[in-house]
């Protein structure tokens, strides 16, 4: 019994993993080196933000306030800025209805990284079908890592090695 309930789970984390991969792949790929002139979007300070490292590795999170996992990630999210000092981390809001949707997210969730106001180009530039995704760019703007969907605190610090 234990045994076969052992082979399942392994299954099925191979079937995620597949697939957490596969769709992945519509990302844009590791080795991508981002320009200095990426665009600059204002954040919900009103201050602009660029989509760089500024000399420190750096999680680019991109969300959507409606979408459910982003909520159960987010937090995830937070508590890995408020650990990790030397990692930037910039959230980038997308296919919101109003700035004020935006506002209400980042005030229930406490948030207190800096959250961008994305656009349909911006959206377009970082290749983003789909909610929650994240890259994680070195200190030279090149992305070394990327992922989508859900992630535990565990798991963002483990994409920052």
């Amino acid at each position: 019994m234990i045994r076969s309930l052992a082979i399942q789970v392994a299954i099925f984390v191979i079937i995620f993993n597949v697939i957490s991969w596969f769709r992945a792949t519509s990302m844009l790929s590791t080795e991508t080196q981002l320009s200095p002139e990426s665009s600059v979007l204002t954040t919900l300070m009103n201050e602009k933000i660029q989509l760089l490292s500024n000399d420190k590795e750096t999680v680019i999170y991109f969300f959507a306030p409606w979408c459910q996992i982003c909520h159960l990630s987010i937090e995830n999210l937070e508590e890995f800025y408020l650990e990790n000092e030397n990692i930037n981390v910039i959230a980038v809001a997308l296919d919101y209805v109003d700035v004020k949707e935006v506002r209400d997210f980042a005030n229930q969730h406490e948030l207190t990284f800096p959250i961008a106001l994305g656009n349909e180009a911006i959206k377009h530039q970082f290749s983003i079908s789909a909610y929650p995704s994240y890259y994680v760019i070195d200190k030279e703007n090149k992305v070394v890592e990327k992922s989508l969907g859900y992630s535990s605190k565990v798991g963002m610090y483990l994409r920052t090695l």
